[in-house]
């Protein structure tokens, strides 16, 4: 599937390939910036931003996120089965980090 507007390669829970099938939303609040990632089937998570270096962490529920460095623009959050590839700046870090 080839890259569409407003949405990110992702592979929601039971799917073994990523496609781009994902809508992403940011919102900008005074606890920072939250992504909500909505999969095709009405499912969602939020992640929070950090401004520490970890990149993103779940912003509810008990599941962590996983983050992984795919290239110097891009990494890969897992969480809850399903699995996220988003645009990043990656300072300093080595693909596979």
């Amino acid at each position: 599937m080839e890259k569409a507007e407003g949405r990110i390669e992702c592979a929601p829970p039971g799917a073994e390939t990523f496609a781009f099938a994902c809508a992403i939303d940011r919102t900008q609040s005074q606890d920072g910036l939250f992504l909500t990632l909505r999969h095709p089937d009405g499912g969602f998570r939020r992640l929070l931003v950090t401004t520490d270096g970890r990149g993103v962490i779940a912003a509810d529920g008990a599941e962590k996120a996983e983050v992984t460095i795919l290239a110097p623009d891009q990494v890969e959050v897992a969480i809850g089965g399903a699995r996220y590839r988003l645009p990043a700046t990656v300072r300093g870090a080595k693909p596979g980090k």
